[in-house]
């Protein structure tokens, strides 16, 4: 008889997994140096001492240590709770998963977990960076494929908004309503294997109805504790529908999530499942009852991706295709850890500092009454983009280049992303829309007029 051990997967925020065995007993996790399962120094979205896992034969069991993020089971925030197979923990930034034995298996030796910060050498580097690039532009290819068996006509916008996902941005997407915008993203996140959720923003949203709020609850010795019951906010994909028909108390709910990753509640900062990206809808149309979306807040949006009407070919397939009663069948390409690890592989890809000039220099070549502005300019824009739009703009061509499997990202990338980027992120005035000039063609002209590097 074999003694009863479990093996526990751990996933880092870039993607990388290690391994253990455990046996019978109780493990503390943390980053303190007595943390029987010790992580990394520099995680800081763990606590000292963040939980507790219960090893018993047959029977795994997670409690959380009052720690400052907490610790989520399967989606959901818990004090205490069973592990089964296939459950997820997520403690902070890393993932876990607990691999039960079967009865004939011969296991190896119990081992502590390691930092996850090994080093490598630079050719294990290179090597795998060159590996996770070809993977990365299959799973590209496959992605565009699979969403174009639903989605018809649209390869340039998801390929924008995949490339905004791998960027660790969000995305604001503007159309008139019957595009499928709603379905693009439902099926984005059926093919990416993302949990999915939506939220309906409507004048009555409060920002409970988003995060979520502390209920008070009967224990089980009779006292009277706060339990947080979580909100929608608490997923991987999230739509935010119509986002501009909730006042902009409601709005600024989703200032924290979408910079910082976490909502705090009380005194406690809990973090949000990873990856995480908002995607949300506005309809251009009707302005009644509307409450548009403050600076602030349109700044969080990495991409403002506009929808327009489908090519006459494209509809005359639409309608075809969705008249039938069927939905065509489309199956998950990747699992959210190798999102993870493609985020990692984006960050890698290298600029040269000419195209980061270029960068800078279109950002602030925006910008009205500011020193070499040009004249036009100033005659049409009223304010102009801020540096977190230039790191927006490096960030998705990074994107772009990675999608292609190049190391580097070139000129063409930065001009291609630079009217999605930089499109929310400027306002004309009265005379631009006068001389019939808006913000697309501003930035146009703009990258006409710019010496190239």
């Amino acid at each position: 008889m074999h003694e009863y051990k479990i093996k526990l997967i751990i996933g880092d925020p870039k993607g990388r997994r290690s391994e253990s065995e455990l046996t019978i007993g109780d493990y503390v996790m943390g980053r303190h140096e007595n943390a029987d399962i010790q992580f990394p120094a520099t995680a800081s979205t763990v606590s000292r001492n963040h939980a507790k896992l219960k090893v018993r034969p047959g029977v795994v069991e997670v409690e959380d240590l009052e720690s400052r993020s907490g610790v989520m089971l399967n989606g959901k925030f818990i004090r205490e709770g069973e592990v089964k197979p296939k459950s997820i923990i997520r403690i902070g930034d890393y993932e876990m998963t607990v691999v039960f034995p079967e009865e004939d298996k011969v296991h190896k030796e119990v081992k502590k977990i390691i930092n996850l910060d090994q080093e490598q050498t630079v050719q294990e580097i290179t090597e795998s960076f060159s590996q996770d690039l070809q993977k990365l532009q299959e799973v590209t290819q496959s992605l565009v494929e699979m969403t174009g068996r639903r989605i018809i006509g649209r390869e340039e916008e998801i390929r924008m908004v995949w490339a905004t996902l791998l960027s660790k941005g969000h995305t604001l997407m503007i159309g008139v309503p019957g595009l499928a915008k709603t379905f693009l993203v439902t099926t984005l996140a059926e093919v990416l294997g993302l949990s999915f959720k939506r939220i309906q923003f409507t004048p009555d949203l409060m920002p409970s109805d988003i995060i979520g709020s502390n209920v008070i609850q009967e224990g089980e010795d009779g006292k009277r504790i706060f339990e947080f019951i979580q909100g929608p906010i608490f997923t991987q994909l999230l739509l935010a529908d119509e986002i501009n028909r909730t006042p902009p108390k409601t709005q600024a709910a989703l200032l924290e999530a979408m910079q910082e990753r976490q909502v705090t509640v009380g005194n406690r900062s809990l973090r949000l499942p990873t990856p995480f990206c908002v995607i949300a809808s506005q309809n251009p149309i009707e302005q009644e009852g509307t409450y548009p979306l403050p600076e602030a807040q349109q700044d969080r949006f990495a991409t403002c991706i506009v929808l327009d009407y489908p090519h006459r070919n494209d509809e005359i397939d639409i309608l075809i295709e969705t008249t039938q009663g069927t939905t065509e069948k489309i199956e998950k390409i990747v699992e959210s850890m190798d999102l993870l690890r493609f985020q990692s592989v984006v960050d890698k890809i290298s600029i040269p500092r000419e195209l980061a000039t270029y960068t800078a220099d279109l950002v602030r070549a925006t910008r009205p009454n500011q020193e070499h502005a040009l004249s036009w300019v100033e005659d049409w824009v009223d304010w102009g983009a801020g540096p977190r739009a230039g790191q927006a703009i490096i960030r998705t061509a990074k994107a772009l280049a990675a999608m292609d499997g190049r190391p580097t990202i070139g000129i063409s990338d930065i001009q291609k992303v630079a009217v999605p980027v930089l499109r929310h992120r400027i306002a004309c005035n009265y005379r631009a829309k006068a001389d019939d000039m808006n913000e697309d063609k501003i930035i146009e002209r703009l990258i006409k007029d710019l010496p190239r590097p």
